[in-house]
């Protein structure tokens, strides 16, 4: 027998033998797939954004699953009617939860943070946050590379060019969260979306005093506390010179946004304010010129 048909049929051989060996090793380590699983699959998305704190669509739909109740199992993309669905499949009950919208608490804009060096870096802001700490005296703010909006699947958020901050389009944000976790200073945050959209919020998160949170930014929260008392819901704190608006408390009377004086508290898709004249009283008398005023007019 030649070599070379030798070679062939020990190769041969050895395959034969190999191919056996895994498929009795498939067959004995094989797990049979919950079918509610791939059901699941079909009903989702597809985004794999891990907003739901799992490893994509097919992560999320095994914990549906394997879980015995609904709860703390959302996918930020879907609509209520789909977690619905969902929850048939499991046959859990499923909770109803307020949307929620992406929000830059971060009014560091070119305008009001000046710069004071220059980064020639890598344009990431996890880059620039470990070496420089930005361009900007603010050590807390937006550092204006754009992280978030490469993070983004969904083409939700922007870079402004005249103000150098993130804008998030509300209409396409899912509150994935993704923006967040891409963010090495935390300005992003996922606040519920209110009636009509509307928020009030604390656009800072410098917790330096306030003279020097002032100097690096002039919209800084400088910490006086008029916020706190002007709340009627106790509904904001002051915590490391930096208000902070909780908006599970929150009730949208805007009445700290009139007292700041930074103008660092943003109410969102409000309508402006109507201004109230005081009227004259119908019967108001006219007033009457003293003697002398008289006398000088007569003469």
């Amino acid at each position: 027998m030649s070599p070379i048909l030798t070679a062939i049929l020990v190769l041969g051989a050895i395959g034969l033998i190999l191919g056996l060996v895994l498929f009795l090793v498939a067959k004995k380590f094989h797990v049979d797939e919950d079918p509610r699983v791939g059901q699941i699959i079909e009903i989702l998305p597809g985004a794999n954004c891990g907003g739901c704190g799992y490893p994509g669509c097919a992560g999320f739909a095994q914990a549906c699953v394997n879980s015995d109740s609904m709860d703390g199992l959302k996918c930020s993309v879907c609509k209520s009617e789909v977690m619905q669905q969902i929850a048939a499949i499991t046959g859990h009950a499923v909770q109803e939860s307020l949307p929620k919208v992406a929000v830059v608490r971060c009014n560091g804009s070119c305008q009001n943070r000046p710069r004071v060096n220059t980064y020639d870096g890598a344009r990431s802001c996890a880059v620039a946050a470990l070496q420089t700490g930005g361009e900007t005296g603010c050590f807390y703010g937006c550092l204006g590379c754009g992280d978030c909006v490469s993070a983004c699947k969904f083409d939700a958020i922007h870079m402004d060019p005249e103000t150098g901050l993130p804008v998030v389009d509300q209409d396409k944000c899912t509150a994935c969260g993704a923006c967040a976790k891409a963010c090495p200073r935390n300005i992003i945050e996922l606040r519920n979306r209110n009636k009509l959209d509307r928020r009030v919020y604390v656009s800072c998160v410098n917790k330096d005093k306030g003279p020097v949170a002032k100097k690096a930014c002039s919209a800084a929260c400088i910490g006086c506390g008029k916020c706190v008392k002007a709340c009627p819901f106790e509904a904001i704190s002051l915590e490391n010179n930096l208000a902070y608006i909780d908006f599970e408390k929150c009730r949208l009377c805007r009445k700290c946004v009139d007292e700041c004086p930074q103008h660092t508290i943003l109410a969102v898709n409000f309508p402006p304010k109507k201004v109230v004249t005081e009227q004259p009283a119908a019967d108001a008398q006219p007033t009457v010129a003293p003697a002398q005023d008289q006398e000088q007019k007569n003469s």
